[in-house]
């Protein structure tokens, strides 16, 4: 072990080690239990990464996965990866992701759950678009929508029905849908990125990000076609998708870049609002993007197509603006984020500038590395998930339970 990775591992048990007990919450805060973003079901993959490796104990652990799920968990139309059923699930088999069973009941209960709301939401997406509406984040991203659960299904139940129509409905989603007298994208929101109505987004927006736009379901119908999962129009979805990233790649001297979104009046200019790349984030900036659309290129061995996507995350990460820009340790939009998603993307990029700065960001990883830098304990925003993404900088392999599918970078 060298010295970098022994001080990854020392500050990630730091970081554990003051995570070891739940703690009980107020009523009003109750849910966070049983969310996997701000929550204990966030602290328990964690803790289920270190016990899988020997670094931690499965008592803690558990303790964590009954914080989650003790106060009931809620498989309402409105659950999602990260809250409710589906966050549960996924983290039940996590902890079973090395063969052994440790919660074969309840974790066979929850996915009965699971999918039984994916069918659900699926006909309530498939009705909408009957009615020729436009969609909500809520409905098809990664953070609330069908591509989380998706993202789920295909990491632990890539045979059942519902992937595929999860799958299929995706493919729905890239047809383009007539509003206001105007083709749009099938994704495009009626909302503004804050999931409100407002003068400077009339008419909705589309986003790229992988959070809530259409990087998302991109990566989802990506790996699946990786794995040999794919659907009638499963090819033609992506070659939508990916030309409709063509068409809104930006180029400037640091390289390529995307806007994180278009309003109506940029779509008719085809000019973006946005004047530069932005915060190299996982959530809405190049690293996402580049990975998102790597694993498309993969998928269909289009070898242009990955080399372009990588050296746009090269050029991104040769950028000192663009990495100033970067305020936080968080998965979401921090160096914990960032980290993760270059390590994934450098262990299936063909151009071998990508891994030479995976050494770089660990150590500016392990700078970031005080308990307390994060918003709160939680994974997308808090100390998990900087712990996690330490974690993953002391092992020269990927993840045991493969928590970071729920980014869909793997």
């Amino acid at each position: 072990m060298s010295a970098l990775t022994r001080t990854a591992s020392a500050a990630a048990q730091e970081i554990a080690g003051q995570l070891t007990t739940p703690e009980p919450l107020p009523s009003e805060l109750g849910w966070r239990t049983q969310s996997l973003s701000k929550g204990a079901a966030g602290v328990a993959l964690l803790h289920i990464e270190r016990a899988h490796t020997g670094e931690g104990s499965w008592q803690t652990a558990h303790s964590w996965v009954t914080a989650a799920a003790g106060d009931g968990v809620s498989a309402a139309d409105d659950a999602n990866l990260l809250f409710g059923a589906p966050a549960l699930a996924f983290v039940l088999h996590a902890a079973e992701a090395d063969g052994i069973m440790r919660y074969g009941p309840a974790r066979t209960g929850v996915d009965a759950y699971v999918t039984a709301l994916t069918h659900r939401r699926v006909d309530l997406a498939h009705a909408r678009i009957d009615r020729g509406e436009l969609p909500a984040f809520g409905e098809y991203d990664l953070f609330h929508g069908l591509t989380g659960i998706g993202a789920h299904l295909l990491r632990h139940k890539a045979g059942n029905d519902a992937l595929g129509r999860v799958l299929a409905y995706l493919v729905r989603l890239t047809q383009p849908l007539r509003a206001d007298g105007e083709t749009l994208p099938g994704w495009w929101v009626f909302h503004d990125p804050q999931v409100k109505q407002s003068d400077a987004f009339p008419g909705g927006h589309s986003n790229f990000g992988v959070a809530h736009g259409i990087a998302g379901p991109l990566a989802l119908l990506a790996q699946a076609r990786r794995r040999g999962i794919t659907v009638d129009g499963h090819d033609e979805a992506l070659h939508v998708i990916s030309t409709w990233l063509d068409v809104w790649r930006q180029h400037a001297g640091s390289g390529p870049w995307w806007p994180q979104w278009v309003a109506r009046d940029q779509l008719r200019t085809g000019r973006p609002g946005q004047l530069g790349p932005g915060r190299p984030s996982w959530c809405y900036g190049t690293p996402g993007l580049a990975r998102a659309q790597q694993l498309a290129a993969i998928a269909t061995t289009d070898t242009a197509r990955q080399q372009m996507a990588e050296h746009a995350l090269v050029s991104c990460l040769s950028d000192p603006d663009q990495l100033s820009r970067i305020t936080d340790i968080s998965l979401c939009h921090g160096w914990a984020g960032l980290y993760q998603t270059v390590w994934r993307t450098a262990r299936d990029a063909c151009t071998p500038e990508v891994s030479v700065h995976v050494p770089g960001l660990a150590e500016r990883l392990i700078q970031q590395c005080r308990a307390g830098l994060g918003e709160g304990t939680g994974l997308l925003e808090g100390d998990t998930g900087l712990a996690l993404a330490l974690h993953t900088a002391a092992y020269p392999t990927p993840p045991i339970s493969g928590w970071d599918s729920c980014l869909l970078i793997n």
